[in-house]
């Protein structure tokens, strides 16, 4: 994503769900990729499913918080000796690629996105669009979210 678009998303976010979030989100820190910050995620995960998760949440909060380059090998590094992340190995960067190559393959178009043998749905609880005067409006689909559950529990 670039990022004006990831900053217009932020901004509606942040004026209507959550203020004060997104407060780092800096154009000059915007990644050129996100590979190895990726990578990281895979390594944390090798090592325990709570640093996995520490560890994504903790780059988000780098990113649109910290103002932190996700791209940058002195913030990788940085971050990761802070979370205790042990070295990112091919077997990480190869993890990264296949979820990419997968996603890619089924189409995913965002996150989140669910799959659940031949039933698939694009964030199936919470409606999210845009208004004609284009301002994101939020709002509850709770049976969208029940329809796929039932397709998937059947």
């Amino acid at each position: 994503m670039d990022f004006a678009r990831a900053r217009d998303h932020a901004d509606d976010l942040a004026a209507q769900v959550a203020p004060g979030l997104f407060v780092g989100l800096r154009q000059e820190a915007w990644p050129s990729s996100t590979l190895e910050a990726l990578a990281m995620v895979e390594a944390a995960y090798r090592k325990s499913a709570s640093l996995g998760e520490q560890v994504s949440l903790g780059l988000r909060d780098a990113l649109f918080e910290e103002g932190r380059d996700l791209s940058d090998p002195g913030v990788l590094a940085e971050l990761a000796e802070r979370y205790g992340v042990p070295g990112t190995t091919d077997v990480d960067r190869g993890a990264v690629a296949s979820s990419l190559a997968e996603g890619r393959s089924r189409g995913v178009q965002g996150s989140p996105h669910f799959f659940c043998g031949d039933e698939e749905s694009f964030c199936p609880s919470p409606e999210i669009a845009r208004n004609d005067e284009h301002e994101l409006t939020l709002g509850l689909r709770p049976d969208s979210l029940r329809q796929f559950l039932a397709a998937c529990l059947a």
